[in-house]
């Protein structure tokens, strides 16, 4: 606290009205915006305002008109790039967004090994970017797609979007190259299987109304014993007489599965594999 002090008395009034306001706020990620509604400047003045602190080292600028607070402790640090999960919300727009795929499998205890990219699902298109040595990428929905997300707490004042456990498997069956394959996807269903709620689950999948993820769920779901007959029942129903490949991700070849609709370009082997490992 005494080094906080120290560093708001060598700012200037204005900027320790902001950052004081921002910390407050429990706003890491700031936008010019803001720095327009707590300072009172216009914004030509906020542009340079802003400029002046990222110069200073007080914050880092992530994008044109968002930026991030360099904390207290690490002093004037220029190349700071904030905590990424948050740093991914703001590029998101901050609403209408959620974190996905292999970044959401991370947060659910799903993989084994870290993941160097931070997946976001939302409805704008928004380019890949890389800060910090951390590459971002964003997957595109339909906006009547955003749902099955909670609140993850990041620290104790900033929270981010993400899927909850089930969307997170739903998501990873529907677009596995995100998740780094469908046995991936397979190894963290089974590692969750205890917390997984499995009427959830196909609830999710019947709304997203996606062919090829029913059918691999249902397979899934059989393969490891997860779910009752009477469950897997549902999903059959919703099948129609074509194809999907189990993993889209790999090549078209194997056995075709009449039962679930499914051509079966990963082994049950590898798939049964993944409980004994």
């Amino acid at each position: 606290m005494h080094r906080k002090h120290n560093v708001l008395k060598t700012l200037g009034p204005q900027a320790a009205t902001l950052v004081m306001a921002l910390h407050e706020r429990g706003r890491a990620l700031f936008t010019l915006e803001e720095v327009s509604a707590i300072t009172a400047l216009r914004e030509a003045s906020a542009r340079s305002f802003a400029r002046k602190l990222v110069a200073r080292g007080v914050a880092a600028r992530l994008k044109p008109g968002l930026f991030v607070l360099v904390p207290f402790e690490l002093g004037r640090e220029r190349e700071y790039t904030g905590e990424p999960l948050v740093v991914a919300k703001g590029l998101a727009g901050e609403r209408d967004y959620y974190l996905s795929h292999g970044t959401a499998m991370e947060i659910h205890q799903m993989v084994t090994q870290p993941r160097l990219v931070v997946y976001v699902t939302t409805p704008r298109a928004i380019r890949p970017r890389t800060i910090g040595g951390t590459e971002f990428r964003f997957v595109r929905c339909q906006r009547r797609h955003l749902f099955g997300t909670a609140p993850h707490w990041i620290t104790k004042q900033e929270t981010v979007q993400v899927s909850d456990l089930e969307r997170t498997v739903i998501d990873g069956l529907h677009r596995p190259e995100h998740c780094g394959g469908l046995t991936e996807v397979a190894r963290g269903l089974w590692l969750q299987r205890e917390k997984v709620q499995v009427q959830r689950l196909v609830a999710y999948a019947l709304r997203l109304k996606v062919g090829a993820v029913i059918r691999r769920l249902g397979y899934l779901l059989e393969l490891y014993e997860i779910a009752a007959p009477a469950v897997l029942r549902r999903l059959q129903r919703r099948l129609t007489a074509t194809y999907a490949a189990l993993d889209p991700v790999l090549s078209p070849e194997g056995k075709y599965l009449r039962r679930w609709r499914v051509r079966l370009n990963v082994a049950p082997e590898e798939l049964r594999a993944v409980v004994r490992t």
